[in-house]
Parts: structure tokens; sequence; C-alpha cells
């Protein structure tokens, strides 16, 4: 039979082990998605951030919208918020996508360049 100290060690090993699988799972789920995983703005906490298509077709409007997240595209350079009107933070290069374009006939000058390669 084990004492009172013994089996609160042991609930503790226990609930420290679990921990350990759920934290080890969320950062499964969040790689086999292609998400990314990183700081939000300063004293926001985590951010967990979807990746963009590989190419991206804008309309007239540097914007873009996909799972809670809203990118903006500016001087070659792609920014992340949750809201529209901000606050906005850099996107990762590696999370660019290949290549962003405007829909015909938008008068962009960007249109086909390449971002982030």
């Amino acid at each position: 039979m084990l004492a009172g100290g013994a089996i609160r060690e042991l609930e503790k090993g226990l609930q420290m082990r679990s921990n350990h699988v759920a934290l080890a799972g969320l950062l499964a789920s969040c790689m086999l998605s292609g998400c990314y995983i990183m700081p939000g703005p300063h004293g926001a906490g985590v951010s967990i951030v979807p990746a963009l298509p590989a190419v991206l077709v804008l309309e007239t409007d540097p914007y873009y919208y996909q799972g809670g997240y809203h990118y903006y595209y500016y001087d070659n350079a792609w920014y992340y918020a949750r809201s529209r009107s901000g606050p906005w933070v850099a996107l990762p290069r590696d999370r660019y996508p290949r290549e962003t374009r405007y829909r015909q006939d938008s008068g962009h000058r960007d249109e086909g360049r390449r971002s982030g390669y």
C-alpha cells in the first residue's frame, strides 16, 4: 500500500505527463495543418497563423482574408492581423506565397512579382 506522499507524487507525475502529451498534440496538429505559430503583437500572446497559398491573386485592394486573419500586401512585404484595422504584424518571409499577382486591369505595377524568394 502506498503512503499519502507517494500517491501525491504519482499524481503529480501523471499530471506533468498529461501536460506534455497535450502540448505535443497541439504542436503536431499545427504542423500537419500547415499553420505557423508565432508571437502576436506585444502582450497578445501566441498566434497560430495559417499558411498563405503558393500563388495568391489579389483583387484591386492589397488585402487577403483566410482562416480568421487579414493579410496586407505592401511594398513587396506581407503583414497579418485579426482585424483589417490592425494592429499589423510582419509575416515571416518563409510564409509568403511564392508569387503574388493582381487580377488583370487592376492597375498595379506589382503584377506577377515574386515575393519572398
